[in-house]
Order: C-alpha cells, then sequence, then structure tokens
C-alpha cells in the first residue's frame, strides 16, 4: 500500500493516483490523508469518481479511552491523542496551543483571501458562544468584516471539522421556530483553551460547562452514527431541546445536562411533545443511568451507542 498524507498541498496528485489505479485495477493500494475542504473533496471526486472511498477521522470518543481516561479530564483536554494523554495538564495545554497556532498559519493559509488573526479572534468568539445560534451581522461588526465573510470563515472551519454548525429542526406543529443555525467548536479541548481554562476545576465553575458538555455529546453520536442527521429545536414560546437525531427514519429526542442529577424543565417537556420522538435520553455525567418516566431514559455517555440501538431491535 502506498500512503500519501497532506494530499491538500498536491492536489495534481489526483489524476496521477487515478490512471494508476485504472492501470493495477486493484482497489485499497492506496491511503490518501489530508485535511478536508470543498474544493478537495470536488477535485478527488471528480478525478477519482468510482474509485475512491471517504472516511472521517476525528479525536477520540469516549467510548474508545473510558478505560483509560476520566470523563473530567476528556473534557478538560478533548479528543486530540496528543492532547489527551498528555503526560501533565500544562504539556497538554500547550499542544492544543500550538494545534491552534499551526493550522491557522500553516494548514488554512491554502485558502486565499484568508487573515490568520481574523479567523484567531473569530474563532476565541464563536468559543464563547459555544452552543448558540450565531448573528452573522454581529460577529462582522466586532470583526470589522462584511457577512458574507463570517460565512465563509464558519464554512472554512465546518470544512475542516473544527466547528459544527447544527441547523433548526423542522416539525409539523406549525410553531414558530428560531431558525438561525446553533454553532460548536468541535473539540472541548480546543474550546477551553481558547477560552483559557486550564483544568477541570475552571471549566465546572465555568458558564460554558453546559454547551461544552452539548459538543461532547454531539461529538461522540457523530462519531458513532455518522450517516444520521442532527438538528436542534427552539420555538420563540420556550420550547427547546439540544438535539435531535433522525436515523434510519427513526426520530429521537437527546436532552444534555452537565448535572449528575438532571431534570427536564416545561419547555424540553412542550418541545418532546412537539416532536414526538420514539424515545428522549437525557444525557449526563452520573456512573449509571436510569429510567426517568416512560419512554425518557436518564444514560451516561458510554450508555449512548447501546441504548440508542436497543431501540432498532
Amino acid at each position: 500500500m502506498i500512503c500519501i498524507d497532506e494530499i491538500q498541498r498536491k492536489p495534481g496528485l489526483f489524476s496521477i493516483i487515478r490512471s494508476i489505479v485504472d492501470e493495477w485495477g486493484e482497489n485499497g493500494k492506496f491511503l490518501v490523508l489530508g485535511s478536508a475542504s470543498r474544493d478537495l473533496l470536488k477535485q478527488s471526486a471528480e478525478s477519482l469518481a468510482g474509485r475512491i472511498s471517504y472516511n472521517k477521522l476525528g479525536p477520540f470518543l469516549y467510548s474508545e479511552v473510558y478505560k483509560k481516561v476520566s470523563l473530567e479530564r476528556y473534557i478538560e483536554r478533548g479528543g486530540f491523542p496528543k492532547s489527551l494523554l498528555a503526560e501533565d495538564t500544562g504539556v497538554s495545554i500547550k499542544w492544543r496551543e500550538d494545534f491552534i497556532i499551526t493550522f491557522l498559519e500553516r494548514d488554512l493559509m491554502l485558502w486565499a483571501g484568508f487573515s490568520p488573526e481574523t479567523m484567531r479572534r473569530m474563532w476565541k468568539m464563536l468559543a464563547h458562544v459555544n452552543g448558540q445560534t450565531v448573528n452573522f451581522s454581529m460577529f462582522g461588526k466586532s470583526l470589522g468584516v462584511s457577512n458574507v465573510t463570517v460565512h465563509n470563515y464558519i464554512d472554512l472551519l465546518q470544512g475542516t471539522y473544527m466547528l459544527e454548525v447544527l441547523p433548526p429542526y423542522i416539525s409539523n406543529a406549525g410553531k414558530r421556530l428560531v431558525k438561525a443555525p446553533k454553532v460548536y467548536v468541535a473539540d472541548s479541548g480546543i474550546t477551553t483553551v481558547l477560552l483559557g481554562l486550564r483544568d477541570f476545576s475552571d471549566i465546572s465553575a465555568h458558564p460554558a460547562l453546559g454547551s461544552i458538555w452539548e459538543q461532547i455529546v454531539l461529538t461522540n453520536l457523530k462519531g458513532h452514527f455518522p450517516y444520521a442527521s442532527f438538528y436542534y429545536y427552539r420555538t420563540s414560546a420556550g420550547a427547546e431541546v439540544d438535539l435531535v437525531m433522525e436515523v434510519q427514519n427513526k426520530v429521537f429526542v437527546i436532552v444534555c445536562k452537565s448535572s449528575v442529577a438532571p431534570t427536564l424543565s416545561k419547555g424540553n417537556y412542550f418541545a418532546i411533545e412537539d416532536i414526538n420522538p420514539i424515545h428522549t435520553f437525557i444525557v449526563c455525567p452520573a456512573k449509571k443511568g436510569w429510567p426517568m418516566k416512560k419512554g425518557i431514559d436518564v444514560i451516561t455517555i458510554t450508555e449512548l451507542y447501546k441504548k440508542i440501538i436497543e431501540k432498532f431491535k
């Protein structure tokens, strides 16, 4: 097998690979690695249509490391291996800070019209509104750029898997919905370092804990269910749930609570009634889950995959 890393730096290789693949007539001879982008994926699809399979390699899911890593450390450091498995907190923070600098000043410099300083400022702003709907006009005014530039920068972060953009769930209930997208920084360790939070004691006392927990639940769900669709739900009347997951024509409501003794608000119950899911799961950092009432279970993040799969039997 031939492995080619950082393929985005030499996109012309795709046509060469196509010729070799056609000549050899065999599958699985090339492993191509690189940062994702719409342009890169478009070019690979045109050059290697019918000859390529895509796999997203994200940071660790908690189910992959929970036997060796505490949940507090996972929340604090995120899922990137060199951050999560670093020998101490200082080394982990330094790796994440270096990653951000390298990502901004090397990886993203491939795109024309991109400013590392503006992107860093916007990334920090996004960390402060993590898990909230984005006001593009406010961002543009704060950064001194146009709304179009804000959209382009968010698209770029999303295309390189540094950002999760969640659209609203459109139900048939005829409700007035909040329709702006919700945005999450895609790794909790990157979020904490952008917010200047050093360790879990800082995080647990910070208002961002709830949104960081939502991001962790979303990331782990996407890792376990890569073909599912994810949304949020909020109406102008106050009905709200964090996540709505559609997979194989089944709809689940996921409520993320950072407390070990979670409760549902009236707005949560109203949203569940509007959506009418086959089941609702409240994901919290407890040691073990329990049934709350009919159709609603409290579960841990390690139980997440198993409990959802059980609903397909």
